[in-house]
């Protein structure tokens, strides 16, 4: 058995209560480099947007967003299970369990997960898109929430003439 075919994209926005550099948000941000390198290190980690230094993505200006606390995170993972594994199983828990210190409370969907085909990247304009159309159409192959996550196509049957087999139709 090869590498996937499939790799796991995730974006989770979040709206912070007060600018990232006020006394409110230093644990938050003290923590940032910790919490990304834990997620660099664990299993079935394959890709997180960065800022211009390589830092934390929280930094990164939102598409389309014009409030200054929004920030988001957009990574790539190899399943679901390694994804869960980081989010609940390591120190990133605690400051899970900690968010509404920080965070205000949104009512729309924050988060998103997709399918990428393996050695693919995606763009944080395309897990926009992924989340507006995931709030508009509700779950579905090109949008699912974390918590009901739809599982990648099977993989593709490899050919003579396609040694990467069929392309997944979009939806």
């Amino acid at each position: 058995m090869g590498r996937p075919a499939w790799h796991l994209a995730q974006l989770n926005l979040g709206l912070f209560k007060e600018p990232l550099d006020s006394p409110l948000m230093a644990p938050f941000a003290d923590a940032l480099d910790r919490i990304n390198e834990i997620a660099e290190q664990s299993s079935g980690f394959v890709w997180r947007l960065t800022d211009d230094d390589g830092g934390s993505s929280s930094y990164v200006e939102v598409p389309g967003e014009s409030n200054p606390l929004m920030a988001s995170n957009l990574s790539v993972w190899t399943d679901i299970d390694s994804l869960r594994d980081f989010m609940f199983k390591t120190d990133h828990a605690s400051f899970m369990r900690q968010r509404r210190d920080w965070f205000q409370h949104v009512e729309e969907p924050m988060t998103v997960g997709w399918w990428i085909p393996a050695g693919t990247i995606p763009t944080l304009v395309e897990a926009i898109e992924r989340l507006e159309a995931l709030r508009q159409n509700g779950p579905s192959d090109a949008a699912f929430p974390l918590t009901r996550h739809i599982p990648p196509a099977p993989e593709p049957e490899r050919t003579a003439a396609s040694p990467t087999g069929p392309e997944r139709p979009s939806t």
